[in-house]
C-alpha cells in the first residue's frame, strides 16, 4: 500500500523543540482540545438554547519511550527552565515503521511540566522507560507528507 493511502497507523513519534530534536518516542497521548461552550436562554425563545463558543483549551502531552541517548537532551531542556522560562515552539510527527511521516502537529508556547524516570528494581527487570509530559497554547499547523 503506499504511503500516502495508509490510513495513518504509526510506529513511532519525533519531537523536536526550536529545531533541536529530543529523539522518538514510542508513545503520545493528549493531543486534543475542546472549545468551551457557553449557554444562553435567550428570553422569549423556548425552543433551544444558544450554544456559544467561549475559548479553547489544550489538554498536556504524555511522551513515553524506552531510555535511549536523547534523554541527556530532554533532561538538558528540562534543566534550561531553570535560567528562565522561554516558549518554543515544538513539532511532534507520527511515522510509519519506514521513517515516513504520516502527520505532523506544530505546538506553540511549549514548556515541560513533567519528567518520570524508570523504575530500577533488580528483583523486576523491565525494559526501563521516560515519560516527558509537555504543556502547549495551541496548534500551529496540523498537516501530512
Amino acid at each position: 500500500m503506499p504511503s500516502d493511502l495508509d490510513p495513518g497507523s504509526s510506529i513511532f513519534f519525533t519531537l523536536t523543540i526550536d529545531g533541536e530534536d529530543l529523539g522518538y518516542f514510542n508513545g503520545c497521548e493528549g493531543l486534543a482540545s475542546e472549545v468551551e461552550m457557553e449557554h444562553y436562554q435567550e428570553g422569549g425563545n423556548n425552543g433551544f438554547v444558544w450554544q456559544l463558543p467561549t475559548r479553547v483549551t489544550f489538554s498536556t502531552i504524555r511522551l513515553t519511550r524506552p531510555l535511549t541517548a536523547g534523554t541527556a537532551n530532554v533532561a538538558a531542556w528540562i534543566s534550561s527552565v531553570t535560567t528562565g522560562v522561554s516558549r518554543p515552539t515544538a513539532e511532534i510527527a507520527a511515522l510509519r515503521a519506514d521513517g515516513s511521516v504520516v502527520v505532523r502537529w506544530g505546538l506553540m508556547d511549549v514548556v515541560p511540566v513533567r519528567w518520570q524516570g524508570p523504575t530500577l528494581d533488580p528483583a523486576n527487570p523491565s525494559v526501563a522507560t521516560e515519560v516527558l509530559e509537555i504543556a502547549h497554547h495551541g496548534f500551529t499547523d496540523v498537516g501530512g507528507e
